[in-house]
């Protein structure tokens, strides 16, 4: 029977797999960072106006430059960052998966590198091999920091032309301090001149501030976003940079024409008209995942410091296994890879009371049969 690696695929394809997350039906879902609230009503409306109105026009192409949607997220990243964003700064996709895939059809492809400091976030090394590019797996500190002198060593080193930088970090949910991003553009550009991209899917979540300001004077430094988090639209599918001028128009060499449909250009808007009900879950998130850490903590399990809406907690001699108990009582966490840690999105309060009676079942299980 013919498989995937029989067919005349790329050499760097076979034997890979999929990015993917189980999705499973049991009570509670807390593997995915979805946002646990649903849009509000007058939100849903809003929507439904904004795509009515754009419906009348879907004979004609959409606004290939997405320059409203552009100027409102300006605007957003301009309030909520502390510094000034222009329309020429940003730049919209269908997610920010496909806002860093277009960086590597840019700035990477055949022959060139990209670079990335793991765990972190598994598309960046899977968008790279899809487009050509070499991916070189970095170092990080036992406590999921990035270790500058390490990092900076393997840029050194290997010359990377794209370097990743998540902050906060999944699935770690660590943040990355400012003066270390500062320490690795400046390696990256000692190299040779070079991209640096600071993925920020989940900088709404942080006790901290957005690595966004450090793009001033930097023409090589990016900053990725998404709305599939903070606003609570992981089925919109929009992403979006914040860079230099220039950068916005090297992406358009490579963006296909009209990438961004009406409908989602339409449905975005409407979701930046309600930013800040949306933030206001969020804030209510940042509780949630503060009560999931502090609870994970008093039950005694090692609990990775969190600025997302995920905690990394562990440490199992068998983090599949435990994966698997806590499954048994309907409760979906994600075990992505990390060896003896799992990770748990922040859910709303009842979905949270769920998985720390979970775990809290399990730990007495446990100490009951040692």
């Amino acid at each position: 029977m013919t498989g995937i690696d029989d067919l005349p695929i790329r050499e760097e394809l076979k034997g890979k797999s999929p990015y993917g997350a189980p999705q499973l039906d049991v009570p509670v879902r807390l593997n995915t960072n979805e946002n646990p609230y649903p849009l509000p009503e007058p939100l849903v409306q809003r929507i439904a106006e904004r795509v009515t109105e754009a419906a009348r026009n879907l004979n004609r192409y959409p606004d290939r430059d997405a320059v409203e949607l552009r100027t409102e997220l300006a605007r957003y990243l301009t309030r909520t960052a502390g510094h000034e964003v222009r329309v020429e700064n940003v730049w919209a996709a269908n997610g920010s998966n496909e806002v860093i895939q277009q960086l590597l059809q840019t700035f990477g492809g055949p022959g060139r590198t990209a670079i990335g400091f793991e765990p972190s976030y598994s598309m960046h090394g899977l968008i790279s091999r899809g487009t050509g590019t070499g991916w070189i797996s970095g170092p990080r500190n036992d406590d999921f920091t990035i270790d500058v002198e390490a990092a900076t060593k393997a840029i050194a080193e290997h010359a990377p032309d794209v370097t990743f930088i998540t902050s906060p970090n999944n699935p770690t949910g660590t943040a990355v301090e400012a003066e270390t991003v500062l320490a690795l553009y400046e390696a990256a550009q000692a190299a040779k001149p070079s991209l640096v991209v600071v993925d920020e899917a989940y900088i709404e979540f942080s006790h901290g501030a957005s690595l966004l300001p450090l793009i001033e004077g930097r023409p090589n430094l990016v900053v990725s976003r998404t709305m599939s988090k903070a606003f609570g639209a992981a089925g919109l599918r929009l992403g979006y940079l914040a860079a230099h001028p220039a950068v916005v128009d090297a992406v358009q060499l490579v963006r296909l024409p009209y990438h961004l449909s009406a409908i989602t250009q339409a449905t975005a808007l409407a979701a930046l008209e309600h930013t800040d009900t949306l933030l206001a879950y969020v804030e209510q998130l940042k509780q949630e995942r503060d009560r999931l850490v502090d609870g994970l903590r008093a039950l005694g399990y090692d609990v990775t410091p969190s600025d997302a809406n995920f905690v990394q907690f562990g440490r199992f001699e068998d983090a599949h296994a435990v994966w698997q108990q806590i499954l048994d009582r309907g409760v979906l966490v994600r075990d992505n890879g990390v060896p003896g840690w799992l990770r748990v999105t922040a859910g709303t309060p009842e979905e949270n009371d769920a998985f720390l009676d979970a775990v809290k079942d399990l730990k007495k299980e446990q100490e009951h049969s040692a």
